[in-house]
Order: structure tokens, then C-alpha cells, then sequence
């Protein structure tokens, strides 16, 4: 058996701190470090995007240059190289694609992603570095697996190359006209390729694509990846899932612990520890302060920091709220989204004097609330992993979750019995529910403060690194050639 390590290709739309959107951007700024640590050799594959900052455009080193066949096409890209936290990142060139304001919602994003995972596949025989797992992740790079199968093997660089496709959310898929599997893809007169393709009368599913090509598929946590293989939570796509749900898995997400320390933060008030938690207390009294309540140390404060859309379970934080408040508990919600919730956030601040809306994006303010905050807010209707939750946590504010994806992976639901546990949660989607274990929780904080420190002190020493990611994705890769 050999000892040589797995080469790895992780191919990603966005990579902090380069270019990010959202979670995945995290993901691939984060995820591939640990792979290294944890015994592979990593290169990760991202567009180089207009918006990426001067200073990461001035270091990176050109590699080459070549055109890659697209349909009836051939366009240019060019690979220039960076490296990163003891990471090799390269980025593919292509200004009519990528030299754009933003990095999505373009008319052409089928065109513009298509390019880039054809680029990818291509880049393999440009690059020196050997790929045994070609890691995939979303919509954007899901026509690669497609175009690995159909228009490389045979080659013997390509022969031992496996694929590995992660969902971050399967919402998002990638659907379009027909015209670009010809147009475009270049694999309208390949049959096994046109039908698995096809998601319905004249439209061309990328995702799906991906599903059926991989040989590997993930997704950010395991319940998710029991949920999505399910109607509701499926987007249609639930009986691929369930057909290959021998090859399917969850891995649960990690978070920077680095970034996320309250030992180390320099946005909070004072710095704190699971042995000391005389800091949280002062971060709460300047959150308070800064929000305009009553600066009181026995009343819970609760927090959110979240997108305002009915995924994130606005539904019911509308209708709770009257009942929360009601109540004396001090609550503060940062973020931006749909009109409605944002209104009626508005409408809750003008009410209640216990009631903070701010309707904007502040990333230090949001550091503030999870380590001012007492409790941490999560109701989503679907959360296939999600950061916040394990975020608060490490700052020692216990969050309340819906029992979905995963933030039921990632919450231990307080249990009054044995004491164990690192937060709350509720079942069912249904405000009064919801209601009730905010209240539940608030009650354990007024009238058992030894038992919330012991639930904080577990909250806080929770190991959510990603080097434990990291070890189940390099077991499976490994899986995937035992003869490694």
C-alpha cells in the first residue's frame, strides 16, 4: 500500500476571504486547510472574480494559459496561482465571465458556470499536481462530474480521478433553458447525458446533473441529508437521493475557531473565557446600552443575527414576539431581507421598549450580540447546516433551534434531569411552540443560574473545529481509493 498522499481539486464558486456570498465562500476558505492538516494535498479552483481585492490580485503568480472547448466555442482562461494560510488557490481567468460587479445573477450564469467547471476539468492536464478526488460543491461546479465522465475518461490522466459533489443547499440548482446543453455544454447529442440531465419539459437541471455523475455526494450535516432525501425538503430532487442514498452522507460543518474566540475577539466589549465568564457580563451590560435597554444583569437579553426570510423562520418570530416581550425578555434582531419582516420588525421596536430592530448589516455589531446576548435564536423552517448556532455557542450564548438540518446535528437540547446539553429546541414548526421553549428557557436563566452556567460552560468547550470535518471528508476520499 502506498503512502502517498490524496491530491485533492476543490472546486468552488467563492472562498473567503477572496470572494464570499454566504456560507459556502466560509466553506472553502476554511474546509481546505483542514484537509492539509489532516493529511491531503489541497488546491482549490475558484473564478477570478473582478471583485477580488487589489491586495490578493497583486501577489498571485500566472501558471498558464489555454481555451477551453464550450459547445461550439473555444474560450480563453488563464490560471493564476496564490497561496493562502499554507494553501494553493487558483483562479481561473476569464474577463467576459467573471470581471463583473457582483459574482452572481447574471442573464449568462448558466454560460459563466458551465465555463468554469468545463475550465476546471480542463485546468487538471495544464496544473502540476496530481488529482485523485475532484471535489465539487453546488450548482455552479455541478457540470463537472458530466463533463469528466463524458469528454475525459479514456485519458489516463483522467482515469483515476473520482468525484466527490457536496450540496450546501439544495434550493439552489442551477436550472435552464434547454438550449444551453447544446449552445453551451456541448452534450446534447450524448443521450445518457441529455436525459439525466433533463428536469423537465425544455429545462436543463445542473444539480441534477451532479447527482447522477458523482461518485461520492455530501451535503453540510446529517439530518440534512436525511430531510433531503424526503419530498419536503427534496426540491424535487428527492427520489435521485433516495435511489442513491448508499452513496450519500452528511458531514457536519465547522467553523473557524481562530476568528470565533471570545479569548481573542477585539469587537467585543471585554474578553472572556469557559473558566471566566465575568467578561460575557460586561459584554452584555454595552450591548444593552448600545441598544437602549435597561442595563439589567437578571434579564435574559435574546439575540438574532440572520437573513429576514421566511426560511429562517421569520413566520413565527412574528408571531411570538408579542408573547416574548410581553414577558420582560429583552430581544434584538440584526439583519436585512423581505419588506414584511422587515416592517414588522419596525413595527415591534416601536412597541416595546425591550424590543431592538436593526435593519442593516454590521459584522461587528453581530459580534457583539453573540457575546452580549443570553440566547441565541434559530427557528428555520430548513437549515442544512448553518454557522450562527455554533458561533454563539462559542461565546457562550445558548441557542434555541427548530429540531432541522443542522442545528439539530450541532444543539444538545437541555435536558433538566442529567443537566447536559448546550442550548434548546422545539420540533415543529408552529410559533406557539416556539413560544414556549423561549419561555422555558428564560425560566432555567431566572431561576436556576447554576444549572445555565453549567450549560454555557458545555456550550463554550463543544468542539466545533473543522479539523473534525476534515477527518470524515479524508476518510471518505480515502474510500474512494484504498489503494492510497
Amino acid at each position: 500500500m502506498s503512502n502517498r498522499k490524496l491530491g485533492v481539486v476543490f472546486a468552488s464558486s467563492e472562498a473567503a476571504p477572496f470572494a464570499k456570498t454566504g456560507g459556502l465562500g466560509d466553506v472553502a476558505g476554511s474546509l481546505p486547510a483542514a484537509l492539509q492538516d489532516a493529511g491531503c494535498e489541497v488546491v482549490v479552483m475558484v473564478p477570478k472574480y473582478g471583485t477580488i481585492p487589489e491586495r490578493f490580485r497583486e501577489k498571485m503568480v500566472h501558471l498558464c494559459d489555454f481555451y477551453v472547448p464550450l459547445g461550439w466555442r473555444s474560450e480563453y482562461c488563464g490560471l493564476d496561482m496564490l497561496e493562502e494560510r499554507g494553501v494553493r488557490y487558483i483562479f481561473v481567468d476569464n474577463e467576459r465571465y467573471f470581471k463583473r460587479d457582483q459574482l452572481y445573477s447574471y442573464f449568462d450564469d448558466g454560460e459563466r458556470f458551465a465555463f468554469f467547471s468545463k475550465a476546471v476539468t480542463e485546468s487538471l492536464q495544464h496544473i502540476d499536481f496530481h488529482c485523485d478526488i475532484l471535489h465539487c460543491n453546488d450548482w455552479q461546479t455541478a457540470l463537472a462530474p458530466v463533463f469528466l465522465r463524458e469528454f475525459y475518461q479514456g485519458m489516463p490522466l483522467y482515469e483515476n480521478v473520482k468525484t466527490v459533489f457536496t450540496i450546501h443547499n439544495i434550493a439552489f440548482q442551477g436550472q435552464y433553458g434547454d438550449k444551453v446543453l447544446s449552445d453551451v455544454c456541448g452534450l446534447a447529442h450524448i443521450p445518457n447525458a441529455a436525459r439525466q440531465l433533463y428536469c423537465g419539459p425544455q429545462t436543463v437541471n445542473f444539480m441534477k446533473g451532479a447527482l447522477c455523475y458523482s461518485d461520492r455526494i455530501t451535503t453540510v450535516s446529517p439530518t440534512y441529508a436525511r430531510e433531503i432525501q424526503m419530498p419536503f425538503y427534496g426540491e424535487h430532487m428527492d427520489g435521485i437521493l433516495r435511489d442513491r442514498s448508499s452513496i450519500l452522507s452528511g458531514i457536519l460543518n465547522g467553523i473557524d475557531m481562530v476568528s470565533w474566540d471570545p479569548r481573542t475577539d477585539q469587537s467585543v466589549a471585554a474578553n472572556y473565557t469557559a473558566a471566566d465568564l465575568n467578561g460575557k457580563k460586561e459584554c452584555k451590560a454595552a450591548l444593552q446600552r448600545e441598544l437602549g435597554f435597561e442595563v439589567r444583569d437578571d434579564v435574559p437579553l435574546m439575540g438574532m443575527v440572520t437573513r429576514l426570510t421566511k426560511q429562517k423562520g421569520m413566520d413565527l418570530v412574528q408571531y411570538a414576539l408579542d408573547t416574548v416581550l410581553s414577558r420582560g425578555i429583552q430581544v434584538v434582531v440584526l439583519g436585512t431581507g423581505d419588506t414584511c419582516y422587515e416592517d414588522s420588525l419596525r413595527y415591534f421596536d416601536w412597541k416595546y421598549p425591550n424590543m431592538a430592530a436593526r435593519i442593516m448589516f454590521d459584522s461587528d455589531l453581530s459580534r457583539r450580540i453573540y457575546a452580549g446576548c443570553d440566547m441565541f435564536l434559530m427557528p428555520s423552517l430548513f437549515e442544512p447546516c448553518g454557522l450562527s448556532q455554533m458561533i454563539a455557542m462559542r461565546y457562550g450564548t445558548l441557542p434555541i433551534v427548530r429540531e432541522t438540518g443542522g442545528l439539530k446535528d450541532s444543539v444538545q437540547p437541555y435536558n433538566r434531569f442529567t443537566g447536559e446539553g448546550t442550548g434548546f429546541s422545539f420540533a415543529n414548526f408552529n410559533g406557539d411552540e416556539m413560544a414556549g421553549v423561549i419561555l422555558a428557557a428564560a425560566d432555567v436563566f431566572w431561576n436556576n443560574p447554576v444549572e445555565w452556567k453549567k450549560l454555557q460552560v458545555h456550550a463554550m468547550t463543544t468542539d466545533f473545529s473543522w479539523r473534525r470535518s476534515a477527518e470524515e471528508y479524508c476518510g471518505l476520499y480515502q474510500g474512494l481509493h484504498p489503494e492510497a
